[in-house]
């Protein structure tokens, strides 16, 4: 959040400049006028009006800028710009006029704040409009004058563009760069970071298509990672697959960057094909067309960029496809970029994992024994004596029924503590199905225990790491501790899902007669911050409690 408040107040800053600059340039041009009307033909009373109502609309955008209004960040400001230069040049002699140059300032603020397409938009705008500005009034004599003012224009304005589309793609690429580069919250484990990476690579190149394949040095074995467009139920987990099929996206040489396109008609495939860029020479040469373009066919793709990825116990290369825009060299070195800057911190995340697995391997170990003897044998303890009360208890003894109750209670409480540091020492599994099997577990215990019936709903693919797992149980574990020990409530449900990039959690109870006090539940508000989400309470119109917890996944 720090970081995109940076960016918008410098957004902001720029538009602030950029406002300041317009009403100059508004003064100045109005002064120019005044200080000379006779360098100008047909200055009249409407060309007045003119400037006066320029002024006034500088003088309103640089208000709503100071003011913050979101107008000022809006691309209609620089064609207002280009429709009042039109104007004015038109009103005062049209291609003979020297405010044509005017044109450069919304060609030079749309392409350095928006980019290359938008700029050349702006620019092909403002020759169009000049060249109407001449066509009416326009001799002979005239035409060398408004050929070589539009060409100037056009030539000076593709200059602009093409140094403000170098500057904005330059901050996207810097700002992928820190997004990729960043460690990932330890919490969700080196499959949430590695998919991440793939997300964010195939949204910055627009591609169809992000696939990372990789064959594990010991085993060989291989591993392949698909995010596809549009697609928002791919797993976090890595997928094995045989040589026979990952030999095509393993055929090119591991020291190699590739881009390629396929032509769209046969008589451009001069201009097609596939340029390698060997890292050990330094240059770009014409190899491996024939595998490019197997592999464009096999998965359906016009043009793609590949580039390899090393680390310690792994190799393997990272590919973008599209079936529609084609890709640059420039891309392709990029894609290189990537994989040399995120790959390594991966690495290092890997390795901090396992550590970590080790030590909590060994926790959980301990964990284990001390459930055991603090927490099992009491339970053992209490269950012996429960049954030599009943022993003792005569026949016609009106506390039978409870003694039997607490007893089965008792060994049902032992049962739980058993599976428990069953679940400790092995680890959780990693699958959805063990998560719905324990919440489930806690669903039926609250309904023994206390007669709270407790639905559990999970809708669509979780697709959530283990540790991401264990975090859940325990926001879940908590929530229904907090119904079934702080409220009256005979029904409650707990409902998750994953959408939109986020992990919901719902845990909500009936309306149990009782006057309804604020609160905000403390251990389940913490961990979700852990995590980088947030929890909050509300009311239901029925009088029921909700708590809604949100995970950025």
């Amino acid at each position: 959040m720090n970081e995109l408040d940076t960016g918008l107040a410098a957004d902001a800053a720029d538009a602030r400049m950029v406002a300041r600059m317009r009403l100059v340039l508004s003064v100045s041009a109005l002064l120019a006028v005044f200080v000379d009307p006779s360098g100008l033909r047909g200055i009249g009373g409407f060309t007045w009006l003119l400037f006066f109502g320029y002024i006034l609309h500088s003088l309103a955008v640089y208000v709503a800028t100071q003011l913050g209004a979101p107008f000022s960040q809006s691309k209609l400001i620089h064609w207002l710009d280009v429709c009042w230069y039109g104007l004015i040049v038109l009103f005062t002699d049209g291609i003979h006029s020297f405010f044509f140059l005017f044109f450069f300032f919304a060609i030079l603020t749309s392409s350095f704040r928006w980019g290359f397409n938008e700029g050349a938009r702006v620019t092909l705008a403002s020759v169009g409009l000049f060249a109407a500005c001449g066509l009416g009034s326009t001799t002979e004599q005239d035409l060398p004058r408004l050929l070589l003012r539009a060409t100037f224009l056009l030539a000076f304005g593709y200059m602009s563009i093409h140094w403000g589309g170098s500057k904005v793609e330059l901050k996207r690429r810097l700002a992928l760069l820190r997004d990729v580069s960043r460690v990932s919250n330890p919490r969700f484990g080196v499959d949430h970071t590695v998919t991440s990476i793939l997300e964010k690579t195939q949204v910055f190149f627009q591609g169809s298509c992000c696939l990372l394949i990789v064959r594990d040095k010991e085993s060989g074995a291989y591993f392949l990672r698909t995010i596809r467009e549009g697609d928002a139920k791919h797993s976090v987990n890595a997928e094995w697959i045989d040589a026979e099929a990952a030999t095509p996206l393993v055929a090119l040489p591991q020291n190699r960057i590739v881009v390629h396109n396929s032509a769209i008609w046969p008589k451009l495939s001069p201009f097609a094909g596939a340029a390698v860029y060997e890292s050990t020479e330094g240059r770009w040469n014409k190899h491996e067309e024939a595998a490019c373009e197997s592999l464009a066919e096999l998965l359906d793709a016009r043009s793609f960029i590949s580039a390899p990825v090393s680390l310690r116990r792994s190799e393997g290369r990272i590919y973008v496809f599209s079936r529609q825009a084609g890709f640059r060299k420039a891309d392709a070195l990029f894609l290189s970029h990537i994989a040399a800057q995120a790959f390594p911190v991966i690495e290092n995340i890997e390795l901090l994992d396992r550590m970590a697995s080790d030590a909590a391997s060994q926790e959980r170990q301990k964990i284990a024994l001390d459930i055991h003897d603090t927490a099992i044998q009491p339970y053992i303890g209490l269950k012996m004596g429960l049954s030599a009360l009943r022993n003792k208890a005569a026949a016609d003894n009106p506390l039978i029924e409870d003694l039997d109750k607490l007893a089965d209670m008792a060994a049902k409480v032992i049962g739980d503590l058993r599976r428990y540091a069953g679940t400790v020492k092995n680890g959780l599994g990693k699958t959805e199905q063990v998560l719905l099997m324990v919440l489930r577990q806690q669903a039926a215990q609250a309904r023994d225990f206390y007669g709270i019936d407790i639905s559990v709903c999970v809708q669509g693919e979780l697709n959530v790491s283990d540790r991401l797992t264990a975090e859940i149980l325990q926001i879940v574990r908590e929530g229904l501790s907090n119904i079934c020990k702080h409220t009256f409530a005979h029904h409650g449900a707990v409902k998750l899902e994953c959408a939109d990039g986020l992990l919901r959690i719902q845990i909500e109870n009936e309306c149990d007669g009782t006057q309804s006090v604020e609160f905000q539940p403390r251990s389940i508000t913490e961990r979700a911050t852990a995590l980088g989400g947030n929890a909050q309470v509300t009311r239901k119109t029925s009088g029921g409690t909700s708590v809604h917890v949100e995970i950025p996944i």
